[in-house]
């Protein structure tokens, strides 16, 4: 069986992924860096998560910023 070590998704889920997008940067800068309506018009984690569940390229733009910001996280 092949090991995720490298891969800073191992693990994560797209709430968590999202919750901690959504506390470091906040719905509206959110919405500045992916322009998607779930995070620009009335956003919530409920909305945000089934639209992102049906929508493969949103997602993966979410995932790829969430993989920047945890590279340029401080390890402890």
């Amino acid at each position: 069986m092949e090991t995720q070590s490298n891969n800073p998704l191992h693990g994560k889920t797209l709430e968590s992924i999202l919750n901690d997008l959504v506390a470091h940067f906040g719905w509206e800068e959110l919405g500045n860096r992916i322009r998607i309506n779930c995070f620009t018009d009335n956003p919530s984690l409920k909305s945000s998560l089934t639209f992102l569940r049906k929508t493969p390229w949103a997602r993966k733009k979410v995932e790829d910023l969430y993989i920047r910001f945890c590279l340029k996280k401080p390890t402890i």
